[in-house]
C-alpha cells in the first residue's frame, strides 16, 4: 500500500504566487496520478485562509488524467467568505492541461437545531488499533476486486485508516477524501463475471469523471473508518455509485457520490481520459 508520510508530503503545498501552489505526487505505481490525491490536495488548498472553518462539500470534475512524472500546479480562486460559510474554486493542472476543477464549500461550526443520521451497517471491525507506516485497507467478507470471476451484489464494505495521521482537522478530511476515490468502480464491476478491477488500464478504460464528498462530522483518519459503497447504475459506458463513511463509534461522518467511466480499452479515442 501507500506510505502515510508520502500522502502527507503531497499535502504540503509550496507557495508559487498569489493563491498559487505547487505539490508533489504520491507514488502508487500506476500510470496516472491517483484521483484521491487530487481530491485531498483540493481540500487542503481550498482551506487556505479560512481558519475556523471545515470543508462541508467538495465537488470535483476530473477533466484529464495527471501524469505521475510531473508535480501538480494548484490555483485557488475565492468565491466568497462569510461568517458561517465560504467557498472557493480549486484548479489542478500540469502545464497547460487542466486535470481537475473543484468547488469547495466550507462551513463554520453551528449548534444543532435538529439531528438524525443513518446508522452504520453491521460489519465487524478489524481487530486492534491501526498500526504501521502505510495506508491500511481491509475489504470486508473476503471480497477480491481483482478476481474477474468472483461475482456478488454491487455493494462493498471497506475498512480504512491512516495510522499516525496528525490532528489537523483539514488534513484528516483530506486523508478521508484520498480513501474515497478508489472503490466505487470496483463495486460496479462486482455483479459482472469476467470483469475485474485488475483489468483497469489494461483491457478496460476506466476513470472517475466526477466525485462529490460531503462531511457531516469531524474526521479522525488515524482510526478505523467504514466505507459502505453501493453502485446504483451501470450502463452506456458509465457507472454511478454512492457511499457513506462511518467512524469508529458508528457515527456517520461523511457521504460521497461518484460518476465513472467503464468501457473496453480502445473502444473510442479519448483526449481526456
Amino acid at each position: 500500500m501507500v506510505a502515510v508520510t508520502s500522502i502527507l508530503d503531497s499535502l504540503r503545498l509550496e507557495p508559487a504566487g498569489a493563491d498559487r501552489y505547487l505539490a508533489a505526487n504520491v507514488d502508487t505505481g500506476h500510470p496516472v496520478v491517483f484521483g484521491g490525491q487530487l481530491l485531498a490536495q483540493s481540500i487542503v488548498a481550498g482551506l487556505q485562509g479560512h481558519e475556523g472553518k471545515r470543508v462541508k462539500t467538495l465537488h470535483t470534475v476530473f477533466a484529464r488524467a495527471a501524469s505521475p512524472d510531473t508535480g501538480v500546479e494548484i490555483s485557488v480562486d475565492p468565491v466568497h467568505a462569510g461568517r458561517a460559510m465560504a467557498s472557493t474554486t480549486v484548479t489542478i493542472s500540469q502545464g497547460e492541461r487542466i486535470c481537475t476543477r473543484s468547488m469547495v464549500l466550507m462551513s463554520a461550526e453551528e449548534p444543532d437545531l435538529i439531528r438524525h443520521a443513518e446508522p452504520a451497517p453491521d460489519v465487524p471491525a478489524p481487530g486492534g488499533t491501526p498500526e504501521g507506516p502505510e495506508w491500511v485497507v481491509e475489504i470486508a467478507d473476503g471480497v477480491d476486486l481483482s478476481d474477474p470471476d468472483q461475482v456478488g451484489p454491487p455493494e462493498l464494505e471497506v475498512w480504512t485508516a491512516f495510522p499516525g495521521a496528525p490532528g489537523d482537522p483539514g488534513v484528516n478530511q483530506a486523508l478521508l477524501a484520498f480513501a474515497t476515490d478508489g472503490f466505487l468502480i470496483g463495486t460496479a464491476m462486482r455483479p459482472h463475471r469476467g470483469v475485474g478491477q485488475a483489468q483497469a488500464h489494461v483491457t478496460l478504460s476506466t476513470g472517475v469523471l466526477s466525485h462529490t464528498i460531503t462531511f457531516h462530522e469531524p474526521v479522525s483518519a488515524s482510526k478505523w473508518m467504514l466505507l459502505a459503497h453501493r453502485s446504483l447504475y451501470a450502463g452506456h459506458g458509465r457507472s454511478y455509485g454512492r457511499a457513506d463513511v462511518f467512524g469508529p463509534g458508528g457515527e456517520l461522518v461523511a457521504s460521497f457520490v461518484q460518476d465513472s467511466m467503464i468501457r473496453p480499452m480502445g473502444e473510442r479515442p479519448s483526449a481526456a481520459l
